[in-house]
């Protein structure tokens, strides 16, 4: 999940780097889901592709190339990130039937499924999809609620820790193993450097679930916790959960400033300008960084699994994020929408994304993610997500998903602006969930 769109970064669509992705959609044109059979000829044929902001240059590869292949016409309709479910469900209520697929957040695939905004696509996954090809730690999240298939996985994201080798290097430093050493190297460059306008890192603090909500969930990991049990109990009120939202609040005063206000907008920028020396974002950053046309950072940055804490010796990442491709329920051409989800989601498709600037694609397939072209295009990234993407925490993703997670966000706002200690936020926010999940 990129931010190189529509937020201000230097050349984030400019046309050379469109141009760019469209060269690199017409190499994969002919490499759609069909195999060898030939592409459905669907000339004639309109489809309104609706996407995240951060999606929108991936979204013109995928219609571009499909156009090539099929003959279809395809509109990319770009939405912000925290309206996802506002505007389907508005499209779909209203009657406008604009979407014909539709770009979904995994932590609301339930509340599409339960709300009848999507379509149940079971018999067709059985039929002509291979579950299996996907990473593991993806298929049944971002594609199973109640039971039934609702869409196939297209960005799968999860967080890894980039630090500027440069800054580190400067004060002695080295990348930290632990949250502790995190905090630690944080202090340290932002007391020495803070004058010069470099902090010791950016923390991701707006009071959305994408991005306040990732901050802690990477820290839940590195504290070895989770947000439910096995039984589908929340967990926020636990030793390890109020760890989380405390190692937030204790990092806050050395950030980028300030955390409630960093979202991708200004996080990713100050990285790149090499304004902070750590980072926790998506393994996409790692092209990106080698892009002159947006990095000022070159050969200057490196990453590393998220750091543990406590008494977890374990690194593990959070699926922090991370979206499937689904036919809208209003869709007046669900056959052809079908066509468009197999091929953006193909692995063709999925590949070409990974490696140009700007997508916000990351892999969902095993042989993405392990790919000869990935490891040239970025191999000190490839490594990092091949461990980050085994055995990842999973976020909620059940009917009332959406609303426990922007109630744990707001929650975790008033933490970090010391209305709630981080006690009280999480007794609160298990509380709410609580009820939100019926006892």
């Amino acid at each position: 999940m990129s931010l190189l769109r529509s937020m201000g970064l230097p050349g984030s669509l400019t046309r050379r780097r469109f141009l760019a992705g469209s060269a690199a959609a017409g190499a994969v044109a002919g490499l759609g889901p069909w195999g060898a059979r030939a592409a459905p000829n669907l000339s004639g044929v309109t489809l309104n592709l609706m996407v995240i902001q951060p999606h929108v240059v991936g979204g013109r590869m995928v219609g571009e190339a499909f156009e090539k292949a099929t003959g279809a016409k395809v509109n990319v309709i770009a939405v912000p990130n925290d309206q996802i479910l506002e505007k389907v469900t508005l499209d779909v209520q209203s009657g406008a039937n604009v979407f014909d697929v539709v770009d979904y957040w995994y932590g609301l695939l339930g509340a599409f499924a339960h709300d009848g905004m999507i379509v149940d696509v079971t018999d067709r996954i059985a039929k002509e999809i291979d579950g299996s090809a996907f990473l593991p730690i993806l298929w049944d999240p971002y594609t199973l609620a109640e039971g039934k298939r609702w869409g196939l996985p297209y960005d799968g994201d999860s967080h890894v820790l980039f630090y500027n080798t440069e800054i580190l290097g400067r004060h002695g430093l080295k990348p930290p193993e632990t949250w502790d050493e995190y905090l630690a190297t944080a202090k340290t460059v932002t007391e020495a450097q803070k004058g010069n306008g470099i902090f010791g890192t950016v923390m991701l603090g707006r009071k959305e679930p994408f991005q306040i909500g990732c901050s802690y969930a990477n820290r839940l990991c590195g504290f070895g916790g989770a947000f439910l049990d096995a039984n589908g109990k929340p967990l926020l009120d636990s030793d390890v959960s109020i760890a989380s939202a405390q190692a937030m609040l204790d990092v806050a005063p050395y950030a980028f400033p300030t955390p409630l206000e960093t979202g991708f907008e200004q996080g990713l920028p100050a990285f790149l300008s090499g304004k902070a020396a750590m980072i926790e974002f998506w393994t996409d950053l790692g092209v990106n960084a080698q892009d002159p046309k947006v990095s000022q950072i070159i050969d200057k940055w490196d990453v590393t699994q998220m750091p543990v804490g406590g008494s977890n010796t374990k690194h593990r990442a959070s699926l922090n994020a991370g979206f499937g491709l689904a036919i809208s329920a209003g869709s007046k051409n669900p056959d052809a929408a079908w066509e468009l989800v197999k091929f953006g989601c193909s692995p063709a498709m999925n590949l070409s994304q990974m490696v140009t600037p700007g997508t916000g694609i990351d892999p969902v397939y095993k042989s993405t993610l392990e790919s000869e072209q990935y490891k040239k295009a970025a191999p000190k990234v490839q490594a990092a997500a091949q461990q980050a993407l085994n055995g990842a925490l999973v976020w909620p993703n059940g009917a009332q998903a959406a609303k426990m997670l922007q109630g744990w966000a707001d929650q975790l706002a008033l933490v970090l602006d010391k209305s709630k200690t981080p006690e009280k936020a999480m007794r609160d926010t298990q509380a709410m969930w609580v009820e939100l999940l019926g006892g």
